[in-house]
């Protein structure tokens, strides 16, 4: 009993060490693939599901993250990795924006390829208790406009990655009823930047003659301010798993909310000829800044029910409380006043649905469908964030070329709706058009006892 303690540190040390690094840098390329910033991929089986019954399958170590009770139905040693290939596209059609650009400019394809990974690994502790881990990036954004297009004053790019560190332990109080509980660690990394109109910043504030004098027109001179920042914040998680029957189970989980005080710094590009009154400017002077970003609890309540040894059907209803994100305030230290961006976000439910047919002992096959509603208002969607309603087809199957591992494979395809958007800012123009948006995933998964 006094070496476990010492075997957990070290496994843990070693299942964090490099794969942080990994996730870290394949990160960036993260776009949303859930309803506003969140994702889902933890699992390539779950993608194959639609993320149908994540708190109630228990199937693979992904339960770590969805509901860490499911933990209970496993023993011995696992190890499982992860990698989602997802291609999102995000088009603007213009139809009536107000900015220095050809209604042609609408910004190319805002998304792109995309890596995420996720990584496990969960152990015995006694014969009731049960200790995992994974490594996850549970929310992430990035939608990126070429240079020029219509919009540029109220987005270029905007980028939000996340590393979550997850342990968790699950207790089996007995054949009915298992409890799990996790703690997060996670590292929030935060990029936004966008077009300054420097030719009517310098009208607005030193008048004709000086602009003039110096070369600077009118609505013709762009810049470029860039905010970046990071942090680490801390929550928690928490699970139940009933299993009032042999072929039945239901899970409930919830997530806590992880507050981030983002810090770090903004940074100003400008025109080599701008009036030295605005070039040494205050506002316009690189300085540190900060931004408070909440990211948001959830709970799923989900279902799982075998027929027969062929077919198993799932379901659940999950919650997010997305009303947290009432607006994106960035404070600057060069006494500039701070960038407010109203959002109004509201809470969402997702449902979903799914059936697997198992074949045989080496081959399974899964289906899902799922309605994600976003919790963008159209009335507040902005340029940086054009999410809309999705609804989830999704297909998978599962080897077992040994009763110690498994490949699984997912695949999803997502519809999202139409995005109308109808956005000014001060200074920035109004933005009119809509956007069409789709995303494409491809998840596979290895998973081993030992």
């Amino acid at each position: 009993m006094r070496k476990t303690p010492q075997f957990v540190r070290r496994s843990i040390q070693k299942f964090i060490t490099l794969p942080l690094i990994g996730i870290a840098a394949l990160a960036p390329s993260c776009a949303a693939f859930a309803s506003g910033f969140s994702l889902n991929e933890m699992s390539a089986a779950s993608v194959g599901n639609a993320h149908a019954g994540n708190a109630a399958a228990a199937e693979d170590l992904g339960t770590i993250y969805y509901n860490p009770a499911g933990l209970a139905r496993m023993s011995g040693k696992q190890f499982m990795v992860v990698g989602s290939v997802i291609r999102p596209s995000s088009e603007f059609s213009n139809i009536g924006s107000s900015a220095t650009a050809s209604p042609t400019q609408t910004g190319g394809d805002a998304g792109g390829w995309a890596l995420v990974p996720a990584m496990y690994f969960a152990m015995d502790l006694t014969p009731q208790m049960r200790f995992g881990i994974g490594l996850q990036s549970p929310f992430g954004l990035k939608t990126e406009y070429d240079e020029g297009w219509i919009g540029r004053y109220q987005a270029l790019t905007s980028e939000l990655i996340t590393v979550n560190i997850n342990p968790s332990l699950s207790y089996k109080l007995n054949d009915k009823i298992a409890l799990g509980a996790g703690i997060s660690a996670q590292y929030a990394d935060v990029e936004l930047s966008k077009a300054l109109d420097f030719g009517t910043i310098c009208l607005a504030t030193l008048g004709v003659i000086p602009c003039l004098g110096n070369g600077i027109l009118p609505l013709t001179r762009d810049g470029k301010a860039t905010v970046e920042g990071d942090d680490w914040g801390f929550g928690f998680n928490l699970g139940v798993l009933l299993t009032p029957t042999e072929s039945t189970r239901i899970g409930i989980a919830y997530r806590s909310q992880i507050k981030h005080k983002v810090s770090g710094h903004a940074t100003y590009e400008k025109p080599a000829d701008l009036p030295a009154a605005l070039a040494t400017a205050p506002a316009f002077t690189n300085t540190a800044a900060s931004a408070d970003l909440t990211l948001p609890e959830s709970i799923i309540v989900s279902g799982y029910m075998e027929f027969d040894r062929k077919w198993t059907i799932m379901g659940d209803i999950s919650w997010m409380r997305w009303n947290r994100f009432n607006e994106l305030r960035i404070r600057f230290a060069n006494g500039a006043a701070d960038n407010v961006t109203p959002e109004r976000w509201q809470n969402t439910v997702r449902y979903a649905v799914a059936a697997n047919y198992r074949y045989n002992d080496a081959w399974k096959v899964r289906l899902g469908v799922a309605y994600d509603p976003t919790p963008v208002r159209d009335e507040f969607r902005t340029a940086r964030i054009p999410d809309a309603d999705r609804t989830w087809l999704s297909l998978g199957a599962q080897f077992k070329p040994s009763p110690q591992e498994a490949w699984d494979i997912g695949y999803a395809h997502i519809f999202i709706k139409d995005a109308p958007i109808n956005k000014a800012e001060a200074g920035a123009g109004r933005q009119t058009g809509s956007y069409r948006n789709k995303v494409d995933i491809l998840s596979v998964q290895y998973s081993r006892s030992f």
